[in-house]
């Protein structure tokens, strides 16, 4: 066939492409906000365990309920932003809260202190993340809503990579906990400015709607409602990810390698999250999800059955790559099943499920962990997450 009649084929694009501009900009501020956020996270069950001497069960209550009791305040905001049809001022009033409260707990000096301040700081993310992952829904559609969920928590995982990278190198330098915690002031502050930035399409006078909850919870349909309740299920078995930490501790790995480890598993998160979100969109959601939670179930049962220090590593690396199978794709399944006016209602009851699971999860841990051991808790936390994925299988396919 003469080259002027052949066919041409159509020339392919990346999906990432498709990525809206609000997406970027919110993709900035989760990145400058995760760098600090993720300075303190590998550093603080270290200061709890070392400087203030708190044991397992003190550390599953702070990190259980600092995630719980915000969880409330996700479903208020989320509500909230389908009422006055705002988001952004949200998320500016939510990255404010973390940004000033999230620093002080270099200056607590007893662990009820910590729960004090993880939990204030945690408001903050209970404020703006609803808001924020209506404002991606709304700004994308089924082709690119995987990608654009991906490519956020990508930057969120490239702050877990930066983050940590800045703490163990400030501990090497010979800085304390206290003063690691002190300075994660800085990202904090230019992650805040820089959500001033982030655009959001005007919908016109504000009209706040008639609060009719009971209403809004039946028309998020039953579909939601069986998605939302085998999350719950999952989450009982996702304990605070701090006791992974404090267990590479007791295998040996020092305070500034395990502050480095954790920057590197935000590292495989961020590869990881904007292949699997475009997967999703061609492939769907629940193949994604169902993977990454059994994924999950290995890795847990990986750290019940091993000890050595080598395995411990190479497992606490891989475990990076659950975040990135599941957290787009769930998002994105949240926002297919959930109708348009109520986004921000939806992403509520979705937070505010995983928070409350984390509570009982992390104090079940703790419990388990010190009556037991450790390696009886990770066995409980991947026998949980198998049934949830066993039980996903069941809830219909709309993606």
């Amino acid at each position: 066939m003469p080259d002027g009649l052949m066919a041409k084929s159509p020339a392919k694009t990346s999906p990432f492409k498709s990525i809206p501009r609000t997406v970027f900009q919110l993709g900035l501020v989760s990145l400058f906000n995760d760098m600090a956020k993720e300075m303190i996270y590998p550093v603080v069950p270290l200061f709890l365990a070392q400087v203030l001497g708190a044991g397992p069960a003190a550390v599953g209550w702070v990190e259980g309920m600092a995630e719980s009791t915000s969880s409330l305040l996700k479903v208020f905001s989320g509500i909230g932003t389908d009422r006055v049809k705002k988001k952004k001022p949200f998320l500016i009033f939510g990255f404010a809260i973390s940004t000033l409260l999230r620093p002080l707990v270099g200056l607590a000096s007893t662990w009820p202190w910590v729960l004090v301040l993880r939990f204030a700081d945690r408001m903050g993310k209970g404020v703006r993340s609803a808001p924020q992952d209506a404002l991606i829904a709304d700004v994308t559609n089924d082709s690119n809503r995987g990608v654009s969920y991906g490519f956020h928590s990508a930057m969120d995982d490239a702050g877990q990579l930066i983050g940590p990278f800045i703490a163990g190198g400030l501990l090497l330098l010979g800085l304390t906990f206290r003063n690691v915690i002190l300075l994660s002031i800085i990202p904090g502050v230019l992650a805040w400015i820089t959500v001033w930035t982030v655009h959001e399409k005007s919908s016109g006078p504000l009209k706040p709607k008639k609060l009719t909850l009971l209403q809004d919870w039946n028309t998020l349909g039953g579909n939601f409602k069986s998605l939302i309740t085998v999350l719950f299920i999952f989450s009982l078995g996702n304990s605070a990810d701090a006791f992974l930490m404090i267990r590479l501790s007791q295998v040996g790995v020092s305070n500034w390698l395990i502050a480095l480890l954790w920057g590197l598993h935000g590292g495989v998160r961020m590869f990881t999250s904007p292949y699997s979100g475009s997967l999703s969109d061609r492939w769907g959601r629940k193949p994604l999800i169902i993977s990454g939670w059994f994924y999950y179930a290995l890795i847990y049962l990986g750290f019940a059955l091993l000890s050595d220090k080598t395995s411990m590593i190479f497992l606490f690396l891989a475990y990076g790559v659950f975040y990135g199978l599941c957290e787009p794709s769930e998002k994105a399944f949240v926002a297919d099943l959930a109708p348009q006016t109520l986004r921000g209602t939806a992403f509520g009851y979705y937070n505010l499920i995983i928070g409350l699971g984390a509570l009982p999860a992390s104090l079940l841990f703790g419990w388990i962990a010190t009556v037991w051991s450790y390696p009886w808790a990770f066995a409980v936390g991947a026998a949980l997450a198998a049934l949830a994925s066993l039980f996903l299988l069941f809830i219909p396919r709309t993606k």
